[in-house]
C-alpha cells in the first residue's frame, strides 16, 4: 500500500511540474444596449476532442475570469447566455494572463473577423431560480449511475448514505422527466439510472405541482432535482440484474427492469438480503456498504430509507422489496403517474442498556436486557394525476393507500439499584403483538390563474383515514422492595383498535396590487380530526383457563376530537431581486374527549394569533440572502389534557392535566448561499431559533423505590438554537487532476426547562460540531478521500444539585477508489470511531473497515465482485445518550464481519426517440 502511495506522489508531482497557470479573463455586454450581461457561462474545452477543460460565470459587471493548470499549446472558448447567440473562438496559449477584451452578444449571428458567433452547448445555464447542467460537459466512468454523476456537478455534495445536498441544501425530491420515479426516495433514482440516458439535470427550490403551476415561491430549504432523459435514448428498454452469497449465510439480489418509450414510462424492480440493506439499490461500489449504516432506525424495531419502513430495530434485518411504477400522458397536458411498492424484513436484536438516572438528590442505576424479533409486511400504492385544462386552470389529484402487518415478540429482564448497589426493584416481561394496519391519504388541488398580473385561486381538499388493529399478549412480574414491598403479576391479552380520521379543507385567493410585482393573499383553513381509541384488556382466569376477565382499570374507549379554523391575510412583494412578505392569521382550535368507560368528558377551546413574515435578496444569480419569522401556536395533545391515569407500567403511572395551556413557538429562520464559479467554490451558512413559551413537559415524582408518577404541565424559557458554515472549494490541477476540499462547522445550543421529582430546573446543552473533507482525484484512476469529524458537547444545569459533564467524540473516515486497466476496481471505506465518554464494559472505540474488488468484463456489461465488510470485526453498536435526566449507555445486536461474492449484469437497447435500436450484449 506504502508504495502504490509513493508511486501516485510521484506522478501527482510529474504532472504538476509541466503543467502551467493559464488566466483567461473578459466582459460581456449586450452588442445593442453596452449593459453587462450577468451569469453568462463561459467554458473552455480542448480543441481537438471538445473535452471541458473549465468553466465560469460572469458576474453582475459581466466580467469573466476563466483559470486552470493546463500544457495546451490552444483553447477554444465558448459563452453561452439564453437568448443571445452562442460566442466561439479559439485561443493560442502564448501568455499565463490572456485578456479578451470586452465580448458583445447579439441576438442574431453574425461573423466578427476571426471570432465566430455559433450556438453551443454550456456546461451550466442559470435560468432565473433554476440551475441547469449540461450532462455531457461532465465526464465520469463508463458505467456510472446519475449518484457517481452528480459527485462531479460544482457545488453539490453526496453523502455516502446517498444524501445529496446542493450549496448545503438537502434534496428532498428526485424527478424524471418532471415526474416522481418510485415515491419519494431519491436513492432510488439515483442510484439504478444511469448517467447516459441523462440529458441536463435542473436544480430548483422545492416546490408543489400548484406552486411551480403559480410561479409562486418553494421552499427555501429544501431542494429539487429534475432528470431529463435524452430524446435520442427515450425509446428501449434497459436495466440491470445483480446477486451475491456470501459467509455466514450472507446473501442479496436486486434486479431493475426499465421500458420507455417517448412519454411513456415502466420500472420494476425487486431485491431482498439480510445485510440490513433496504434491497433496491446496486452496491457494487461505495454503496454497498453505505446502506448498513445510514438507515434511519426507531425504537419500535423497524428502519426507514426514503420514507419507507422495513423493519429491523438495531438489529439485523433480512428484507424484501419489490415494486413497480408507471407514467404515462394520457392525452395533451393530463399524465398520470402511478406506483405500487411491497417490502418485507425479518429482524431480531439483542440489547443491553445501563442507564444512571440523575435526581435532585440521589441517584440510581437501572440496568436492563432486552430480546427482539419482528416480522413486517407492507404494501403501499402512491398515484399522481395532473391535468393542465388549459393554460390558467390545472387539475391535481394524489391518492396513497397502504397496508401493513406485523408480528413481534419482545422480552426484557429490568432492575433498579442505588448508587450503592442495593435493589429496588427489578421486572420481567414478556410481549407477543399481531398488528395490521391501513391508510388512505387523498389531496384534491384546484388552481386557477385570472388575468395577466399574476392573480389566481385556489381550492384544496385532503383527507387521510387510518386504522389500526391489533392483538398482544403479555406476561409481567415486578417486584418492589423497600419499607412497602410488593409484587405486581400480569398475564393479559389485549384486543385493540385504533382509528385516526381527518380531513383539511382550504381556499387560497392572490389578488394582484401591482402587476406581478405586489400581492394580497386571503386564505382560509379548516382542518378536523377525530381519534377513537379502544384497547380492550382482559386478565387470565385461573380457574376457566383463560382470558376472560375484564380489566377496566387498563382498558380504554376514548373519542378524542381536534377542530381548528384559520383565516389569514398577508402581502407579498417580488422582483428578480427581492422578494418580502408579511401574514397574520386568528386560529381558533376545539379539543374534545368522551371516555365512555369512565364518563370523562372534557372540551377545551384555545385561540392564538398566527405571525409569518419572509425576506429574500439575490445579491447575484448565484448568491442570496434570506430571513423568516414564524409564530405558531401548538395545542396539548389529548393524551396530555385527559385526567384519565395510565397504569400500564407499573413502574410509571401517567395521568393527564385538563389545565394545560397551548404553546407558542417564535422561529427565526435565516441564511446565506454562494457559489463562485470563478474560483470553483461555494459558501453556504444556515441559521435557526426557536424560543417556546407555555411548553408542555412531563412532571415525574420518584419514591423511594424509584417507582414514577407522571404529569403534565406548562413551563416557559425553553429555546433551541443551531447554526452551521460551510465551505466547499475546487482546485484543478490539470485536465485530469483535481483537489477538493470542505470545511463544515454547525453549533447547536438549547435549553430546557423541566422537573426532577418536583424540582423545577433548566439545562443548556452546546455541541460544536467541525469537520473538514478533501479529496484528491485524478480522473478515471483514483480517489483519496480522507474526512475528519468532531463532536464536543457540554452539559449544564442552573441547580449546584446536577452536575455538569462534558463528552467529546472523534471520528475519521478514509475512503478510496482505484482503477486499474480499466477493468479492476479496488474500493476501501475505513471508519473510525472514538467516544472516552462510555462506562466501563461498553467499547470505547471502533476501527471499521469495508473493502470490495469489481471487475467488468464483456464491455461492462458484466460486473464480477468480491466485497469483505468488517474486516478487522470490530463494528458495534455502543452508543451513549445524555439527557438532563439521565446518562445511558447502549449496546445491541450488529452486524459484523462477512465475505461475499457477487455478479452483476446490465443491458440496454435506448434508441432515439421513435425507434429501438437493435440489442447485442456482445457489443453492448
Amino acid at each position: 500500500m506504502k508504495n502504490v502511495y509513493l508511486f501516485l506522489a510521484v506522478f501527482f508531482i510529474s504532472i504538476t511540474s509541466i503543467a502551467q497557470s493559464v488566466t483567461i479573463k473578459g466582459t460581456i455586454v449586450d452588442e445593442t444596449s453596452k449593459t453587462p450581461l450577468e451569469a453568462a457561462t463561459v467554458f473552455a474545452e480542448k480543441v481537438s476532442d471538445s473535452t471541458l477543460i473549465t468553466y465560469s460565470i460572469s458576474d453582475r459587471a459581466g466580467l469573466f475570469l476563466l483559470e486552470t493548470e493546463s500544457s495546451l499549446p490552444e483553447m477554444r472558448v465558448n459563452i453561452s447566455f439564453t437568448g443571445y447567440a452562442g460566442y466561439s473562438k479559439v485561443v493560442k496559449i502564448n501568455s499565463s494572463e490572456i485578456d479578451l477584451g470586452t465580448i458583445p452578444l447579439g441576438l442574431q449571428a453574425e461573423s466578427l473577423s476571426d471570432v465566430v458567433i455559433t450556438a453551443t452547448r454550456a456546461p451550466i445555464t442559470i435560468k432565473k431560480d433554476t440551475l441547469e447542467f449540461n450532462v455531457k460537459s461532465f465526464k465520469t466512468k463508463k458505467d456510472a449511475n446519475v449518484e457517481d454523476l452528480l459527485k462531479q456537478l460544482p457545488g453539490v455534495e453526496v453523502d455516502p448514505d446517498g444524501t445529496i445536498k446542493v450549496n448545503g441544501k438537502p434534496v428532498n425530491k428526485i424527478l424524471v422527466n418532471g415526474k416522481p420515479f418510485f415515491g419519494n426516495d431519491p436513492t432510488i433514482a439515483t442510484r439504478n439510472l444511469t448517467k447516459d440516458i441523462i440529458k441536463k439535470i435542473q436544480v430548483t427550490d422545492t416546490k408543489t405541482d400548484s406552486e411551480a403551476f403559480t410561479g409562486e415561491d418553494g421552499e427555501q430549504t429544501n431542494k429539487t432535482i429534475n432528470l431529463t432523459i435524452d430524446e435520442d435514448k427515450n425509446k428501449g428498454i434497459f436495466g440491470r440484474v445483480a446477486a451475491g452469497a456470501g459467509t455466514d449465510e450472507r446473501f442479496e439480489y436486486a434486479g431493475l427492469l426499465n421500458y420507455f418509450d417517448n412519454d411513456l414510462r415502466v420500472s420494476v424492480l425487486g431485491g431482498g438480503n439480510n445485510i440490513n440493506s433496504p434491497g433496491f439499490s446496486f452496491g457494487e461500489i461505495q454503496r454497498l456498504f453505505s446502506n448498513t449504516r445510514s438507515v434511519s432506525f426507531n425504537g419500535n424495531g423497524s428502519f426507514n430509507v426514503g420514507g419507507r419502513s422495513f423493519g429491523g430495530g438495531q438489529g439485523i434485518t433480512n428484507s424484501r422489496t419489490a415494486g413497480v411504477n408507471f407514467a404515462n400522458e394520457l392525452w395533451k397536458k393530463t399524465d398520470i403517474t402511478t406506483d405500487y411498492f411491497y417490502s418485507a424484513s425479518n429482524s431480531y436484536n439483542d440489547e443491553v442498556t445501563q442507564r444512571e438516572n440523575i435526581l435532585p438528590d440521589n441517584r440510581f442505576i437501572t440496568n436492563s436486557i432486552s430480546s427482539s424479533d419482528s416480522n413486517i409486511d407492507s404494501h403501499t400504492v402512491n398515484a399522481r394525476f395532473r391535468s393542465e385544462v388549459d393554460s390558467t386552470f390545472v387539475i391535481l389529484f394524489r391518492p396513497e393507500f397502504s397496508y401493513n402487518t406485523g408480528l413481534s415478540n419482545f422480552d426484557s429482564n429490568e432492575e433498579s439499584r442505588t448508587i450503592d448497589g442495593e435493589l429496588t426493584n427489578q421486572s420481567e416481561a414478556s410481549t407477543q403483538s399481531d398488528r395490521t394496519g391501513t391508510n388512505f391519504q387523498g389531496e384534491l388541488d384546484f388552481t386557477k390563474k385570472y388575468g395577466k398580473k399574476g392573480g389566481f385561486v385556489r381550492l384544496g381538499v385532503e383527507n387521510n383515514i387510518n386504522k389500526d388493529v391489533n392483538e398482544r399478549f403479555l406476561f409481567s412480574n415486578t417486584e418492589v422492595f423497600g419499607d412497602t414491598p410488593e409484587t405486581i403479576t400480569r398475564n393479559q391479552f389485549t384486543d385493540g383498535e385504533n382509528t385516526d380520521n381527518g380531513f383539511q379543507v382550504s381556499a387560497d385567493w392572490r389578488i394582484p396590487l401591482i402587476e406581478k410585482k405586489l400581492f394580497l393573499n386571503a386564505e382560509y383553513t379548516y382542518e378536523q380530526n377525530t381519534r377513537e381509541d379502544n384497547q380492550s384488556v382482559f386478565d387470565f382466569n385461573e380457574t376457566n383457563q383463560n382470558y376472560s376477565d375484564f380489566n377496566l382499570e387498563q382498558s380504554t374507549d376514548f373519542e378524542n376530537k381536534n377542530s381548528s379554523s384559520e383565516p389569514e391575510l398577508g402581502l407579498q412583494y417580488q422582483t428578480d431581486k427581492l422578494r418580502a412578505g408579511f401574514s397574520a392569521g386568528y386560529i381558533h382550535r376545539t379539543l374534545e374527549s368522551d371516555d365512555a368507560l369512565r364518563d370523562i368528558n372534557f372540551e377545551n377551546n384555545f385561540d392564538a394569533l398566527t405571525l409569518s413574515s419572509n425576506f429574500r435578496y439575490n445579491f447575484t444569480k448565484q448568491s442570496r440572502a434570506y430571513i423568516s419569522y414564524r409564530l405558531r401556536n401548538d395545542a396539548p395533545s389529548v393524551n396530555q389534557l385527559s385526567p384519565f391515569v395510565d397504569v400500564s407500567n407499573p413502574l410509571n403511572t401517567i395521568q393527564g392535566n385538563p389545565n394545560l395551556s397551548p404553546s407558542n413557538n417564535h422561529n427565526i429562520y435565516l441564511g446565506y448561499n454562494s457559489y463562485d464559479f470563478k474560483t470553483q467554490s461555494g459558501v453556504y451558512s444556515y441559521g435557526n431559533a426557536t424560543f417556546t413559551n407555555d411548553r408542555v413537559v412531563a412532571q415525574t415524582t420518584v419514591d423511594e423505590n424509584f417507582v414514577r408518577n407522571t404529569t403534565y404541565t406548562n413551563v416557559n424559557g425553553n429555546y433551541n438554537l443551531n447554526f452551521s458554515i460551510g465551505v466547499n472549494k475546487q482546485k484543478k490541477v490539470d485536465s485530469l487532476q483535481s483537489i477538493r476540499y470542505g470545511l463544515r462547522g454547525s453549533i447547536n445550543a438549547n435549553r430546557n426547562v423541566n422537573f426532577n421529582n418536583a424540582v423545577q430546573y433548566a439545562s443548556r446543552t452546546v455541541t460544536y460540531s467541525p469537520s473538514v473533507n478533501i479529496a484528491y482525484i485524478l480522473k478515471d484512476k483514483f480517489e483519496f478521500r480522507p474526512s475528519y469529524t468532531l463532536n464536543y458537547t457540554e452539559n449544564s444545569f442552573n441547580l449546584d444539585l446536577f452536575e455538569g459533564r462534558e463528552y467529546v467524540r472523534h471520528t475519521i473516515n478514509l475512503f478510496t477508489t482505484a482503477t486499474f486497466f480499466k477493468k479492476l476496481e479496488w474500493v476501501n471505506d475505513v471508519d473510525y470511531n472514538y467516544n472516552a465518554d462510555v462506562a466501563e464494559g461498553f467499547e470505547k472505540s471502533i476501527l471499521f473497515w469495508n473493502s470490495s474488488l469489481l471487475y467488468s468484463f464483456y464491455n461492462d456489461a458484466f460486473t464480477a465482485s468480491i466485497k469483505a465488510y468488517d474486516i478487522l470485526k470490530q463494528n458495534n453498536n455502543t452508543r451513549r445518550t445524555a439527557t438532563q435526566d439521565y446518562i445511558q449507555d447502549t449496546q445491541s445486536t450488529v452486524l459484523q464481519r462477512y465475505v461475499m461474492f457477487g455478479l452483476s449484469y446490465k443491458f440496454n437497447t435506448l434508441g432515439k426517440k421513435g425507434e429501438t435500436r437493435e440489442f447485442n450484449w456482445r457489443r453492448h
